[in-house]
C-alpha cells in the first residue's frame, strides 16, 4: 500500500512539474509574441508619422518656391532627402533618411526667414503648424518604439526568453536613433 501511494505521489509531483514547465513555456512564448507585436505597432506609428511628414514637404516646398524661386539648391536637397526616406525600408535606413530630411527642412525653413511675405502667408503658417505637430508626434512615437524595443530586447536576451527566442526566429530590434549630429535639431517652425 505504501509503495502504491508513493508511486501516486511521485506521479503527481512529476505531473505537477510538467504542468508548471508547460505553463511557463506557454507564458514565455506568448509574452515574447506580445512584446514583439508592441514593437511592431510602435514602429508602424513612426512609419506613419514619417510618411505624413514626407507628404507635407512638397506643399511646403511649393509654398516657399512661390516666394524664393532662386533657391533651387535647397529645393533639390529636400526632394532628394524625401525620396531617400520614402525608399528606405529598414529602421536604420529610415532613421538615416529621416535625419537627412530633417536637416534639409531645417535649411528650407531658414531660407524662408529671408522672406517676410512668405512668413505671413497663411498656407505657409498652416503648413508650419502641421509640420510642428508631426515632428512632435514623431518624437513621441520614436520614444515609444525605442522603449518597447528595449523591453523586447531585454526579454529575448534574458532567462527564460533566450531559450525560446532563437527557436522562434526572434532577433533584437534596432533602435531608431539619429546618427547625424546636425540633424539632431528638430526643425524650428516658429516664425
Amino acid at each position: 500500500m505504501k509503495a502504491k501511494s508513493g508511486c501516486i505521489i511521485t506521479a503527481c509531483i512529476v505531473a505537477l512539474h510538467v504542468v508548471i514547465f508547460t505553463a511557463a513555456a506557454v507564458g514565455t512564448y506568448n509574452g515574447l509574441i506580445r512584446r514583439e507585436t508592441v514593437v511592431d505597432k510602435n514602429w508602424s506609428e513612426i512609419d506613419n508619422m514619417l510618411q505624413r511628414r514626407a507628404d507635407l514637404i512638397p506643399n511646403l516646398v511649393e509654398t516657399v518656391k512661390g516666394y524664393a524661386k532662386h533657391e533651387s539648391e535647397i529645393f533639390t536637397r529636400v526632394a532628394e532627402a524625401r525620396s531617400q526616406l520614402l525608399a528606405a525600408r529598414s529602421v536604420a535606413d529610415k532613421a538615416q533618411a529621416s535625419s537627412l530630411l530633417t536637416g534639409a527642412v531645417t535649411k528650407l525653413l531658414a531660407v524662408a526667414e529671408n522672406y517676410p511675405n512668405l512668413k505671413a502667408d497663411q498656407s505657409f503658417i498652416r503648413l508650419q503648424d502641421e509640420l510642428a505637430g508631426t515632428e512632435n508626434r514623431i518624437a513621441v512615437a520614436r520614444t515609444r518604439y525605442n522603449e518597447s524595443a528595449q523591453v523586447f530586447n531585454a526579454k529575448i536576451r534574458g532567462f527564460p526568453g533566450f531559450l525560446f527566442a532563437e527557436r522562434m526566429g526572434l532577433t533584437q530590434k534596432p533602435y531608431f536613433e539619429v546618427k547625424d549630429e546636425t540633424a539632431r535639431e528638430r526643425p524650428d517652425v516658429k516664425f
